[in-house]
């Protein structure tokens, strides 16, 4: 989650004694993943619906962090591989789920249905952004584009909803519809970025659409 090596170093001063513990311990980085998604998921779909926001953030803040931990634990264990970097990234993109359905959800209840669709354009948007990077990668697309990337719309989204909690007016349904637009500009990033890297690529007209890979793919 945390892509700059200087905030990797510095986390690492405290996940590093936490992973040496759990790897004495017999835990499996597989094991934090699952129980960091399932803790996470719990949190936000339990504490948000309810308007809690500042104590939901800072549970879902320490869960997440299982997400530094997990990684940390492979590479002390020499287990870093495939597998777990498709597990990982299959659960981040249900805990992303979780977290922008709890805060839609929330502001359901709070009949806020203005800033619930900006929740709404949240999750759908998160998807997308994900999946155009898989789709991508699939037709051999290198697709690390995009001002929205998964770490900064977590952190945001967390440090928003905790001082709303906090009493600050506005500062969630504010930082929803930012981080809405700023996805959805990052789709449209990833889907241009593609679009210009195919376009060096020979196409041949009739062949090409013969073997278009898009269909009943979903």
């Amino acid at each position: 989650m945390l892509n700059n090596n200087a905030a990797r170093r510095f986390s690492g001063i405290f996940v590093d004694p936490v992973a040496r513990v759990c790897l004495r311990l017999h835990i499996s980085p597989d094991m934090v993943t699952l129980v960091g998604t399932f803790a996470t998921c719990a949190a936000a779909l339990y504490f948000y619906p309810h308007e809690k926001w500042f104590i939901g953030s800072l549970l879902i803040a320490l869960f997440v962090s299982f997400d530094l931990l997990d990684g940390t634990m492979a590479r002390m264990s020499g287990r870093s591989g495939p597998w777990g970097a498709f597990l990982d990234s299959t659960l981040d993109r249900v805990a992303d789920g979780a977290l922008f359905g709890g805060l839609l959800l929330g502001f359901v209840h709070a009949g806020d249905q203005l800033t619930a669709a900006a929740a709404l354009a949240c999750v759908v948007g998160g998807g997308a952004v994900s999946y155009a990077k898989a789709r991508a990668e699939s037709i051999g697309v290198a697709c690390n584009v995009g001002i929205a990337e998964r770490a900064e719309r977590v952190m945001v989204t967390l440090a928003a909803a905790a001082l709303y909690g906090l009493g600050v007016p506005y500062v969630l349904p504010a930082a929803l519809w930012l981080l809405a637009v700023l996805i959805w500009v990052t789709v449209i990033q990833r889907m241009w970025h593609v679009r210009t890297s195919l376009r060096s690529v020979p196409a041949d007209g009739e062949a090409q659409d013969a073997n278009d890979p898009r269909g009943g793919d979903s």
